[in-house]
């Protein structure tokens, strides 16, 4: 897939119209991100039948001396959902996930030592989880697959397309930070650090947590990627904040910039229609150069 961007400012026109949104920014330089606010929660979009967990088997994939647990949706090109700490392939919201398999073979599957996934006695790091994925992929059939990472999931998403970057088509990058010891995300540090010495939580979430916090950042690897990437957020999330986003984003050349106006961390759970239809518009986007 040819992966020379259109010019800036058609890319900017283009996603305001697909996503019926005000454009906060229209720039103008290479590189520069693309910035859209999503339009309100109350318009009416068309809204595709949401999945159903309960009535979809999970399957199993042994990988990397564990064995994943996994659900898969809809027909077309395949996605892979990377989900966020303490939750399970069970917390997505039904909705979001059925409008991304009207168009998309979508997978969704639990981190090791998560829900139907195996328990691992090890301690699991944000490298073996990304390891996890980029084997999953290949034993799932693919070469290689479109990537939607949320919280956590985005941390490991990141690490997936700096060490496997072969494993990944376009990429999103949901509720995202590129180092949760940074002062912006102040309290989300705290709220892995409260979960990971829970004695009511379970030992998968306490892994999470030690992985989370022995990670050293993407930071010095954001440069380097070189893949379609789309950076979404709601501008009202205290866990990880809009300018960490937007940090990000300069960092990553070419990268879209997707902000949803007063939504907080994981806004997909809120507004599964918009998010839906935003990942939707932006992994089916022809990017070719224009004439071509």
């Amino acid at each position: 897939m040819d992966k020379t961007h259109i010019p800036t400012l058609v890319i900017a026109v283009m996603i305001c119209l697909l996503v019926t949104a005000g454009c906060t920014s229209a720039p103008n330089t290479p590189g520069t991100p693309v910035t859209v606010t999503n339009p309100p929660v109350t318009q009416a979009v068309r809204v595709p039948q949401p999945v159903s967990f309960n009535a979809t088997p999970v399957q199993y994939a042994k990988v990397n001396g564990v064995t994943l647990g996994y659900r898969e949706f809809g027909a077309g090109e395949p996605l892979l959902m990377a989900q966020g700490f303490g939750d399970t392939i069970n917390d997505w919201n039904e909705t979001f996930i059925g409008i991304l398999a009207s168009k998309y073979h979508v997978y969704t599957y639990d981190h090791r030592g998560m829900g139907y996934s195996s328990e691992y006695n090890g301690s699991p790091t944000i490298a073996l989880y990304a390891d996890d994925a980029a084997k999953l992929i290949p034993a799932l059939g693919y070469d290689s697959m479109n990537v939607y990472g949320v919280s956590m999931g985005s941390t490991v998403s990141q690490q997936l397309v700096i060490d496997h970057p072969e494993r990944v088509r376009k990429l999103v990058l949901d509720s995202v930070t590129y180092d949760i010891r940074i002062p912006e995300t102040r309290l989300l540090y705290e709220v892995i650090v409260v979960e990971g010495n829970s004695p009511n939580q379970t030992e998968g979430v306490h892994q999470e947590s030690q992985a989370n916090l022995n990670w050293s950042g993407s930071w010095d690897h954001l440069s380097g990627i070189n893949k379609t990437v789309m950076l979404v957020v709601g501008t009202a999330d205290v866990l990880t904040p809009q300018n960490v986003t937007v940090r990000i984003a300069g960092q990553v050349n070419g990268s879209w910039l997707v902000r949803f106006k007063g939504l907080p961390h994981f806004g997909s759970k809120y507004a599964p229609v918009q998010y839906g239809e935003n990942a939707i518009d932006f992994l089916g986007m022809n990017e070719s150069p224009l004439g071509t």
